[in-house]
């Protein structure tokens, strides 16, 4: 039978510390206890709505380089908040060993019970298990490696001038999802030992370094390589170009090159976060429900807080209809929610349909067992296009609707039929697709012994070009680093045929 407390932890929206202690003790009991989760150490800090500011300007980290954007971030955030026009989250998250949760002083006692839950033990879990993170992230090492990255850019901006470092970072930053490894290649890289290995670069650089070898004379030029040859030497083509510019960029200082170590590496870890954004909050969203409903139905809650807690799940989770006026597309939240909850229904009490379209798991009655599996081994476009059922399409009203240019009429192409499930489920799943959000550049060729002109290739995917100002900033910074020319081709991935070409020149700053 269910054992019920005496007393709840609280009653009214008033906190101090020591019931913050009380409010984790309890949430990790159910979380560790009934949900068996795997969480990393936690560590809490309350913060102010200044605070919270200002680490959205920061990419909420709790350690970062500066740099002229994030201050300009933070004044424009702070204006909307200030009027009223933005809230602030109730809580903020690391990817970090011990994982640091920034809750809000402003919340109720309720809701810091609701954010504990979701933050330390939802989002920790997923965290520390699903495939993507473990993959490319190495929760131990990132803030010593953040403090490393602000010392050194910091000591940089002594030495060479804030200028030439703002200016750099401006180049870099404009290229940061361009900056990430997007397939497996080696283990998620150690960030203590990249930092470690960076002073061993710089010392032996200030051990070998002599005026004397600027008088020699200049190296008689190479000849000619075959192209074939000059691309596979290059390791070409190449979609990583903070990389490339990295170890290549034949202007680039050494510790230019470091600094685009840093944007990249931190370009990197975040890349997971924009592979998993449904099933991250979902996972977080559905924990954080469990636990709330145990500590209400133990007592540990009374049924005011449960009523406030299920009034902000419920603004978390709602997702207006496609005809709404309030409709801007799909709330993670919601979505990743939804099919969580439809996955533990499956197992639990499936339907004959439940049964024929999940017969893996329909009716084994270990809904939290498969879900774990989905957070470990799953991104958001794998998840939706396995997970998502013929009843959520109903429940959601989905249909799928082709717009073609060509066509001056909407054509709904899916409704809810066996065959259209699969259209709806595969299209909603492409949207979610890293592949098709992002455009797919790649460096296909650079002539290091002739013109030096650096050659991209843009697969062009449903006829969708890039934009002209964009793409002219962008190479601009591009070029700059580069030192020379750059070229980028705009190609039909169908047939490879030219649609369009974007050439800039460098404009070297002294």
């Amino acid at each position: 039978m269910l054992k019920r407390a005496s007393l709840p932890l609280f009653e009214g929206s008033d906190w101090d510390f020591a019931l913050i202690q009380r409010i984790y003790d309890a949430v990790e009991s159910i979380a560790l206890g009934d949900l068996k989760l795997d969480v990393y150490p936690n560590q809490i800090e309350i913060i102010s709505a200044e605070q919270m500011l200002d680490a959205y300007s920061s990419t909420g980290m709790p350690l970062f380089y500066k740099h002229w954007s994030f201050g300009k971030q933070f004044a424009a955030n702070e204006m909307l908040y200030r009027k009223g026009l933005r809230g602030l989250a109730y809580e903020l998250v690391i990817n970090s060993v011990p994982c640091i949760n920034y809750i809000m002083q402003e919340n109720s006692a309720t809701l810091q019970t609701l954010v504990i839950a979701h933050a330390a033990f939802g989002h920790n879990h997923f965290f520390k298990n699903n495939y993507a993170f473990r993959q490319w992230t190495d929760a131990e090492g990132i803030l010593d490696y953040l403090d490393f990255a602000k010392s050194f850019i910091a000591s940089c901006e002594e030495r060479y001038g804030q200028q030439a470092v703002e200016r750099l970072l401006d180049c870099a930053h404009a290229l940061m999802h361009q900056g990430v490894h997007r397939h497996p290649r080696v283990r998620a890289r150690d960030l203590k030992a990249e930092a470690a290995r960076e002073a061993q670069r710089q010392a032996y650089r200030d051990q070998i370094y002599d005026d004397l070898w600027r008088t020699l004379p200049a190296e008689p030029k190479a000849p000619e390589v075959k192209a074939d040859e000059r691309r596979q030497a290059l390791n070409l083509p190449q979609e990583n170009i903070l990389y490339f510019l990295e170890k290549t960029g034949p202007r680039l200082e050494p510790w230019q090159r470091e600094i685009l170590r840093i944007v990249r590496l931190i370009a990197q870890y975040f890349y997971p976060q924009r592979q998993t954004k449904v099933m991250n909050e979902g996972c977080a969203t559905w924990c954080h429900y469990q636990i709330m409903t145990k500590l209400h139905e133990r007592g540990l809650i009374t049924d005011g807080s449960f009523l406030e807690f299920l009034q902000s799940h419920t603004n978390v989770v709602y997702q207006p209809n496609y005809d709404s006026p309030q409709f801007n597309g799909f709330n993670p939240y919601a979505l990743g929610f939804g099919i969580m909850e439809d996955i533990v229904r499956i197992s639990e009490n499936p339907t004959d349909e439940d049964r024929e379209w999940f017969p893996d798991f329909a009716g084994k009655g270990d809904g939290i067992g498969v879900l774990k599996d989905v957070w470990a081994n799953y991104r958001d476009e794998s998840f939706i296009a396995q997970f998502l059922s013929p009843r959520m399409i109903r429940h959601w009203r989905l249909f799928r609707v082709a717009d073609k240019q060509s066509e001056s009429k909407l054509n709904v192409a899916a409704i809810h039929d066996e065959r259209g499930y699969r259209r709806i489920r595969r299209a909603l799943a492409r949207e979610y697709d890293v592949g098709r959000q992002e455009p797919d550049i790649q460096i296909v060729d650079v002539n290091l012994t002739g013109d030096r002109a650096l050659v991209l290739e843009h697969l062009v995917a449903d006829g969708m070009l890039l934009d002209e100002n964009d793409t002219r900033m962008v190479l601009q910074n591009l070029a700059n680093l580069w030192g020379y020319e750059v070229r980028l081709r705009e190609l039909n991935a169908a047939d490879r045929k030219e649609l369009k070409t974007h050439i800039r020149q460098p404009q070297l700053q002294a």
